[in-house]
C-alpha cells in the first residue's frame, strides 16, 4: 500500500479507532524500515502519518517511541496492552449487568468478549453514533460474539441508560488534567449517566495520554466534512460536524488501562512513572 492510500483510508475512517490507526501506521513504517528505506524517508512518512488525524496522541506517541526504540516493540505493546485492559475491565462486569456504550471501541468490545469468556451473563446497549453510525459496528461485532445487544438511536440515550449498571467507552486522548476526548456525544451521555448514578469507565491504552497538554496545549477537536451530515443543505444553513468532545474528569469513575484502574486526576503521574519515554 502506498503512503497516500493509507492516509486516505485513515482520513475516510476506513481504518477506524485510534489503536487501529496506530497499528496500521506503525506496520507501514516497520515495512519501510525492513525494506531498507532511508531514515530521512521514514521520518517524512512518519510526519505525514502523524498529522493524518489531529486528535490522535496515541498515534503520535507510538511514532515517537517507535523512532527511538524500534517499531516492532510498539506493535507488541499495542497487542499486549489490549489484553491487559480486557483483564482489568472484565472484572468490573457482573452477572446480570446492563452495560451501555457509545460509538465503536475495539478495546470495549474486547472487554465484553473477555467477560463472556469468563461465563458472565450480561447485555449491552449501544447508541448508533451519527452521522457515520460506528455504533452499528459495535452492535454487529457483539452479535457475532453472541452477546445480547440492543442498538438505540442517539437521541434515545436516556432510554438506553435507564436501568444500566455502567457506561463503558473508549478514548482518543487523555489530558494532563484528567480530561478525556472521545466521540461526539460521549460528554452529553456521561452527564446523563452521572445524573442517574451510573458509573462511567473509560477503557483505553495509557499511551493515549498527550504530554503536550502539560504545557497548555489544547487537544484539537476534529471537524469533519458537513457533507457527511447533509450533502445538500438549503442556502443559509450552516452544518457543524465535530467528531469528538471533551469529558470532564468529575464525570468519570475511573480510567481502565493496561497498567491498572485509576482515577483521572492521578493518571498523568502513573503514566509518567511507567512510560517516561513518551514525555521525552
Amino acid at each position: 500500500m502506498e503512503l497516500s492510500e493509507l492516509v486516505k483510508r485513515i482520513k475516510n475512517l476506513e481504518i477506524q479507532g485510534a489503536e487501529a490507526v496506530a497499528r496500521e501506521s506503525i506496520k507501514f513504517l516497520l515495512d519501510m524500515e525492513k525494506s531498507g528505506t532511508s531514515r530521512d524517508d521514514i521520518l517524512r512518512a512518519a510526519e505525514t502519518l502523524r498529522t493524518a488525524r489531529p486528535t490522535e496522541p496515541f498515534l503520535r506517541n507510538c511514532i515517537k517511541v517507535g523512532l527511538k526504540r524500534g517499531f516492532l516493540p510498539v506493535l507488541e505493546q499495542i497487542s499486549s496492552s489490549k489484553e491487559e485492559i480486557a483483564r482489568y475491565g472484565s472484572r468490573k462486569i457482573k452477572d446480570g449487568y446492563i452495560v451501555y456504550t457509545h460509538c465503536h471501541s475495539s478495546t470495549v468490545v474486547r472487554i465484553l468478549e473477555e467477560a463472556k469468556r469468563l461465563g458472565k451473563e450480561f447485555e449491552v446497549r449501544v447508541t448508533e453514533t451519527r452521522p457515520l453510525y460506528q455504533g452499528r459496528k459495535t452492535a454487529k461485532e457483539l452479535s457475532e460474539l453472541d452477546i445480547p445487544v440492543t442498538l438505540f438511536v442517539d437521541s434515545g440515550v436516556g432510554l438506553a441508560l435507564q436501568g444500566a449498571d455502567m457506561m463503558m467507552i473508549g478514548s482518543d486522548a487523555i489530558t494532563s488534567e484528567g480530561k478525556v476526548v472521545n466521540k461526539i456525544g460521549s460528554r452529553t451521555f456521561a452527564y446523563i449517566a452521572k445524573s442517574l448514578g451510573i458509573p462511567v469507565y473509560i477503557c483505553t491504552n495509557s499511551w493515549k495520554f498527550d504530554p503536550e497538554t502539560i504545557f497548555g496545549f489544547e487537544e484539537p477537536i476534529e471537524e469533519r466534512s458537513p457533507e457527511e451530515v447533509w450533502d445538500n443543505p438549503p442556502n443559509g444553513v450552516t452544518v457543524r460536524n465535530p467528531a469528538f468532545e471533551m469529558i470532564e474528569p468529575e464525570l468519570i469513575e475511573a480510567i481502565i488501562t493496561e497498567i491498572g484502574v485509576y482515577r483521572p486526576d492521578v493518571m498523568m503521574e502513573v503514566i509518567k512513572e511507567r512510560y517516561p519515554e513518551i514525555f521525552e
